[in-house]
């Protein structure tokens, strides 16, 4: 382990903080309140940023085409290839037939079942975007909970810090890792250790985190977690829809008879969510606005307390009590399923309001309850404005569940009964993955290229359609790194980064450069959880590497330390977007996350430093 001395040196001359600096800090700063409190969605904030570092370019020297550089930066155009490559893969049913597999082996053993989510994870999520590999695997792990009498609680959070510790295996692990590499050849310029990463330069590394992390998980953190959904929930009792729930009949003579379910919404009031229409012994699950009505027709509704009273007066219908409802909801056979759906990053549903009669047209699934936060939403439904990580219950014929699990708007948290899936495209899938990964590590062409020629030739073996290539983007992230590069300019370029580095040097120069670097990581770490880990890279990594300059250190060491802070934020569901994927269908409160997530993130800080020091030096 090569570990330089605190170098006693001249303290470097203080950069003068100018006026053009000082406006990109402001910049910044309106940027991490923006991230922080989440006013406009993540994609608005970056194009705002562009157009504000634009409009101010005689102080902050980004001028048009440097704004809008981002978008044709090759970290950019990288990451949407590996975005869509990851849907090529994940349309063949491979990751979940992995995870059937494990959950076979595990058994009604909770450190199996530990050690199953874990190898079923970390590795693949070490070549395919961490996110949709949690999002194909929740309903595989709650699959594997409930089959082995465990609570989901115990495995989701392991599952979304599995796949975080397994992206640092390579280069194409996360899209920060990528930014990363493309940030660090940037500043070579200045810095001559600093160069683009190859696909596994620090792979020993992320070996290294990864076990550390799994034994922490499989033997340690299971304790720390507690048991918020008991093992095969009652969905209906867990969100107590039974109370908020009420059959309606049709009486003879009701100005309702040969209308539809849109209209006996319009006239019962707006707060009336038909779930199903029952007629002579037959459901219809979620019916459609124009599902007509007939005298006797059963329905059945949720809705608030108070509008369950309303309906005893309302003119046509005739409340004929609620047991017969509570029933039909929790028949789970071939009609209609109860399940959760959790609001996925790039939904067409965040920010928008909850119109459970849009929803039921639109998804094809009855709304019946919301949990926000950990907390189910008991009362009014209608009009809540939803956010990444919601989680609605819902009923649905078997059909819609396996559109909806296919689709990009909501992860489905239980299994498909049947799913459809490309599984004679495997091997072609991922032979054309192992092939991307070759070509970039041999470096006969640039992961630019090599992944391009991948998304073409999974079109060219029909592993993906044309028009599913879109739907495989995470537009939001691509919107992100696109605002955030031309920002990262921006600090370099009117030596802001220059300026923050002195201060950290000022302050921090007197310890020795192994102490500095795990105080940036922890640093790291921490503005992870209040902003975008892609941001948090972007800010930190040129006051990293001027820092280590600054007092005679390794720059490569701080920008690696930097990134592997940056992609394992275990601290609160915000920091990383898989966090948010597993706290609904957990049933998690925010301090759930701290309590397993701060020993491991400590842990970690630990184990990662001193492997930097050990692989590379300080």
């Amino acid at each position: 382990m090569s570990v330089r001395a605190p170098l006693v040196q001249e303290p470097a001359a203080q950069p003068e903080l100018t006026t053009d600096a000082m406006v990109v800090l402001g910049v910044v700063v309106v940027a991490i309140v923006l991230f922080v409190t989440e006013r406009l969605p993540i994609d608005v904030t970056a194009i705002l940023l562009i157009v504000v570092l634009v409009v101010l370019e005689p102080w902050t020297g980004i001028d048009p085409t440097t704004g809008i550089s981002g978008f044709a930066n090759e970290a950019t155009i990288t990451v949407l290839a590996m975005l869509i490559l990851s849907g090529g893969i994940s349309r063949t049913g491979i990751v979940q037939q992995l995870g059937r597999r494990m959950a076979a082996f595990a058994g009604d053993s909770i450190r199996k079942q530990l050690f199953a989510t874990v190898v079923a994870t970390s590795p693949v999520s070490g070549f395919l975007n961490n996110t949709p590999v949690v999002a194909l695997l929740v309903p595989v792990v709650t699959d594997v909970a409930n089959r082995g009498n465990t609570s989901p609680s115990k495995l989701l959070i392991p599952l979304s810090y599995a796949s975080q510790v397994g992206g640092m295996l390579t280069l194409i692990g996360t899209s920060t890792n990528i930014l990363a590499s493309d940030i660090s050849a940037r500043l070579g310029a200045d810095y001559p250790e600093l160069h683009r990463f190859s696909m596994f330069e620090f792979t020993q590394l992320g070996v290294l985190v990864v076990i550390t992390g799994s034994l922490y998980l499989i033997f340690v953190g299971h304790y720390l977690l507690p048991e918020r959904v008991p093992p095969r929930a009652d969905y209906l009792e867990e969100y107590a829809v039974k109370d908020y729930v009420a059959d309606v009949a049709v009486v003879p003579g009701s100005p309702l008879i040969g209308t539809t379910v849109g209209d006996a919404t319009d006239r019962l009031g707006s707060e009336i969510n038909v779930v199903q229409v029952v007629r002579e012994g037959d459901r219809s699950i979620a019916p459609r606005r124009n599902t007509h009505l007939r005298e006797g027709d059963v329905l059945v509704v949720r809705t608030a307390r108070d509008a369950i009273s309303a309906l005893e007066d309302a003119t046509g219908v005739e409340p004929v009590g609620r047991p017969d409802s509570a029933a039909a909801l929790s028949e789970d056979d071939g009609e209609g399923l109860v399940t959760e759906l959790v609001v996925a990053l790039d939904s067409r549903l965040v920010g928008e309001r909850l119109d459970p009669t849009r929803f039921r047209e639109e998804f094809g699934a009855a709304v019946l309850g919301l949990r926000r936060h950990g907390t189910v939403v008991g009362e009014r439904l209608v009009g809540r404005r939803l956010a990444v990580g919601d989680t609605l219950l819902v009923q649905a014929p078997p059909q819609t569940i396996d559109r909806l699990s296919h689709g990009d708007d909501v992860i489905v948290a239980r299994e498909p009964p049947r799913p459809e899936y490309r599984s004679e495209k495997a091997p072609i899938a991922v032979a054309i993955m192992l092939g991307v990964v070759a070509v970039a590590a041999l470096e006969i062409y640039p992961i630019l290229i090599s992944a391009l020629a991948g998304v073409v030739a999974m079109v060219l073996t029909g592993v993906l359609e044309p028009n599913e290539l879109y739907d495989a983007v995470e537009w939001d992230i691509i919107f992100l790194l696109a605002g955030v590069i031309p920002l990262g300019i921006a600090l370099e370029g009117t030596g802001a980064a220059a300026y923050l580095a002195y201060l950290v040097v000022s302050t921090a120069g007197f310890l020795p450069a192994i102490v500095v670097l795990w105080l940036f990581y922890l640093v790291t770490g921490l503005i992870t959880e209040v902003i975008s880990n892609n941001a948090s890279v972007v800010l930190l990594l040129p006051v990293a590497a001027a820092s280590a300059a600054g007092i005679g250190a390794n720059p490569f060491a701080f920008v690696l330390a930097v990134t592997f802070a940056a992609s394992t934020a275990f601290l609160g569901p915000i920091g990383y977007q898989t966090n948010l994927f597993v706290y609904g269908p957990g049933g998690y409160r925010f301090g759930d996350y701290f309590r397993i997530g701060a020993p491991l993130q400590l842990l970690l800080s630990v184990v990662t430093v001193l492997g930097i020091a050990f692989f590379w030096g300080v």
